[in-house]
């Protein structure tokens, strides 16, 4: 048992409990100093995070693991809690919400998604998921007294419910058959024993658990409620951070205990893959409000993503990493600009985007940008993390022939997605704006969309280093 691997989670968690007990002495005109504490106490998880970096190391009787899989999401999980902080410090000043209580939520569902990062046993793997899970059900409904975010919260929760369900069954089936709950055993168990209809449908019931935290249909349901209801900056979290955790657990589980029933779920996500990126992109097509558009967006964006698996390579996996850091940047970036525009204007209808150029002109850039990465247009980061996820998926057909067909789909999809994101653009630039009231924005606003916008460029322009990165991380599944 070694703690110094759990020293990131560790100082996430105390750093939480500081910021109840320093929000209990604050005055409340103090209290949006809370935000301040919270974003610079991030540099401890990252430090420790940092130290481990390189380390490929087994602790608490197989459960845990420190790898560069695992370094790659924590550090994707701590930039994304870091820009979601600073993003909300005005937004959450603004409400009758507890901001210490908030804050601390963030970090504590941040440290919960860096155990899942590092769990390969099916008992610690459950736990670190329902932990973060609790932390978002209460993130979602924590505008008390807004019935919107109440439904929300609700809905996600119900729906979380069910899918725990599905998923303890999927893993009470799989320890049933293989009698070990940590996932190298159960591949060894697999292998030796075979596939059978008990194995396969703990496989099934595993994937239907996971399938709801990554949003993919048919579990997809929650996701446009939820995302539009609760608070955006909660929104632009469980749009990224959430999925990203979720995908970190499918690549563990899938590529690791299940890789012997290969035959069995490559099928499986190839159809799931399809399906979801079809649909969250023709359903995007009639939304009106930007939240509900974002949230079909960031189904088909789950779509994406599973090519990789669909695939199941080094290259693929390194693709699937690359396309999950953009997409964080990028979906982040957007969802800042939208808390700057619905803080002002009190409103996430398309329509009243509608001239927003000539109000706020760097917020609209910064907008654009964002949805025309998610477009895949270059030279942002969508474009670069979709032509390496793509052509590694093409490389993989070469050995199933029937991968072509899937990059021919996501090819029409990327094709279809690029309507609606440039709808938001052209509403902004070319719509006539009912009223000429210029719009300003908050210097953390100002300072997280100005970093999401940097790293949405600079990952387009200068891929190199992320893409070395999620190589070496791909290489703990695929070495």
């Amino acid at each position: 048992m070694n703690l110094y691997l759990l020293l990131p989670e560790i100082s996430l968690i105390v750093l939480a409990v500081v910021l109840i007990g320093v929000d209990l002495l604050l005055p409340r005109e103090h209290k949006p100093a809370l935000g301040y504490i919270a974003l610079i106490g991030l540099i401890f998880p990252a430090y420790f995070t940092m130290l481990l970096s390189g380390r490929n190391e087994v602790s608490f009787s197989g459960a845990l693991v420190v790898d560069q899989l695992a370094i790659f999401f924590k550090l994707l999980f701590l930039i994304a809690a870091a820009l979601v902080i600073l993003s909300s410090i005005e937004y959450v000043r603004r409400l009758p919400i507890p901001q210490g209580e908030y804050y601390a939520l963030v970090l504590l569902a941040t440290s919960g998604m860096m155990l899942m990062a590092s769990t390969r046993d099916l008992i610690s793997i459950y736990i670190s998921l329902e932990f973060t899970s609790i932390t978002l059900y209460i993130l979602a409904a924590f505008i008390r007294n807004d019935l919107k975010s109440s439904e929300a919260g609700l809905k996600y929760l119900l729906l979380g419910a069910l899918s725990s369900a599905a998923l303890l069954y999927g893993m009470a089936l799989t320890y049933g058959v293989t009698g070990s709950t940590v996932l190298n055993d159960i591949a060894s168990a697999l292998g030796e024993r075979g596939i059978n209809a008990a194995a396969v449908l703990g496989l099934v019931f595993i994937a239907v658990g996971f399938g709801f935290k990554i949003a993919t249909v048919p579990f997809h349901m929650w996701a446009p409620d939820v995302y539009e209801g609760a608070p955006t900056p909660i929104t632009a979290f469980l749009s990224v951070a959430s999925k990203a955790a979720g995908f970190a657990l499918v690549l563990r589980v899938f590529a690791t205990a299940f890789m012997p029933a290969e035959n069995t779920w490559l099928p499986m996500f190839f159809v799931l893959s399809a399906i979801t990126m079809t649909l969250g992109n023709v359903v995007a097509i009639r939304q009106e409000n930007i939240k509900r558009l974002l949230a079909y967006s960031s189904i088909a964006h789950a779509g994406y993503v599973l090519m990789g698996l669909a695939a199941a390579t080094a290259g693929a996996t390194s693709g699937m990493l690359v396309y999950l850091l953009a997409y964080t940047l990028t979906n982040l970036g957007a969802f800042i600009a939208i808390i700057g525009f619905s803080t002002r204007v009190g409103s996430d209808n398309i329509d009243d985007y509608n001239g927003l150029s000539r109000r706020a002109p760097m917020l609209s850039l910064a907008l654009a940008i964002c949805l025309l990465s998610l477009a895949g247009i270059p030279p942002m980061a969508g474009f670069i993390a979709k032509i390496y996820l793509f052509a590694a998926v093409f490389d993989a057909a070469a050995t199933n022939p029937a991968l072509y067909y899937l990059v021919i789909i996501a090819l029409l999809n990327s094709a279809i997605s690029v309507y609606y994101y440039v709808r938001v653009v052209k509403a902004m630039y070319f719509a006539p704006a009912e009223t000429e009231e210029s719009l300003g924005m908050t210097f953390g606003l100002r300072v997280a969309l100005s970093a999401a916008v940097a790293g949405v460029l600079v990952v387009g322009i200068y891929p190199t280093p992320v893409m070395q990165a999620a190589q070496v991380a791909a290489q703990v599944l695929f070495p």
